[in-house]
């Protein structure tokens, strides 16, 4: 048994992590553009691009999760540390999961024209604004804990980094080119 999670693995996990650092900065800086403005226009579209990723590489990451079976932490953790992360992976996965399938839908019943990656995307041919907006305030009001779950997933991996000693966060690490 390998000591690191697959190469696939390990490059969508950093992936993903770019393309939600992406989503959230261009929502939190989009009040920097000037409202209908290109710039403004430019961080609509990258935030509906990043998050649609985030939602493609998740189900992604998925898949390989089945493929691949996870490295050994070593030393071994007690049970209750490996529930608690079994739990913080699973809550990450569907957050990251549902929350872009929210945006979209909203994007869609809003019968709207809206872009990813500059191309228009569908739109509801019958659009229902308020369950639009319903989709929408879900969005919004879910989105600001996807800062605490990074946050405590980061953390936790830099615990058993620091603290604990074990392989945790070396198991997800680049691997090194060699000289």
């Amino acid at each position: 048994m390998q000591n690191k999670f697959a190469p696939s693995q390990v490059f969508l996990h950093w992936l993903t992590f770019l393309l939600v650092v992406t989503a959230y900065c261009t929502m939190e800086f989009r009040g920097l553009a000037t409202r209908g403005s290109w710039q403004g226009f430019a961080m609509i579209i990258g935030h509906f691009s990043a998050g649609s990723c985030v939602l493609v590489l998740m189900l992604s990451r998925v898949l390989l999760r089945f493929r691949h079976r996870s490295p050994a932490i070593v030393p071994k953790p007690p049970h209750w540390q490996t529930g608690l992360a079994h739990l913080m992976h699973l809550a990450l996965y569907l957050f990251f999961i549902v929350l872009p399938i929210l945006g979209i839908l909203s994007r869609f019943y809003l019968g709207r024209t809206w872009w990813l990656f500059g191309i228009p995307m569908p739109v509801s041919s019958d659009p229902d604004p308020d369950f639009s907006d319903t989709l929408s305030g879900w969005h919004e009001t879910l989105a600001p804990y996807g800062y605490w779950l990074v946050g405590l997933h980061a953390a936790a991996a830099l615990v058993h980094h620091y603290l604990i000693k074990d392989n945790t966060l070396l198991r997800m690490m680049p691997a090194r080119r060699s000289r």
